[in-house]
């Protein structure tokens, strides 16, 4: 599997559909799809490999088989956007939530949807992209050291 393709993620009804090359056939990429669900593991879909086990030969195509599957089996839908204030920095995914005027986030590495956000909380979405770019370029530049 290639990297997670968050540039190119698409909220969709609470989920965020996130494609991926899945292999390629004579050149031509072959694509497949991961969700992430609104409200976490409460979903059955949450962190789902593609579960409508369909693949795609473009980013659009796959996106759209993902949103039919959710159409017919979702288990929950959302008319919120939880997912809007979604960034993708050095192929990282980062989401920034605000609850009561208190920022958070997910952060999600290139290959994999574990989540390895630090317990912080901040004042401003400012702040909290800040301090994540921070640390990731820190990170980027000890690893150019070794």
């Amino acid at each position: 599997m290639s990297r997670l393709l968050y540039e190119s993620s698409v909220s969709y009804k609470g989920y965020l559909i996130i494609p991926f090359v899945f292999n390629q056939v004579d050149g031509n990429d072959i694509y497949s799809y991961k969700l992430l669900a609104e409200i976490g593991y409460r979903s059955r879909y949450h962190k789902a490999d593609n579960p409508a086990k369909s693949y795609g030969a473009s980013i659009g195509n796959v996106v759209d088989i993902a949103k039919g599957h959710l159409d017919k089996y979702s288990d929950f839908t959302s008319r919120e956007d939880v997912f809007k204030h979604r960034y993708t920095f050095r192929h990282n995914l980062i989401i920034i939530f605000n609850e009561a005027n208190k920022y958070f986030y997910d952060h999600y590495p290139p290959e994999t949807l574990n989540n390895i956000a630090a317990p912080k909380v901040f004042t401003s979405e400012i702040d909290c992209i800040s301090w994540i770019k921070q640390g990731m370029d820190g990170l980027h530049v000890r690893r150019q050291v070794r």
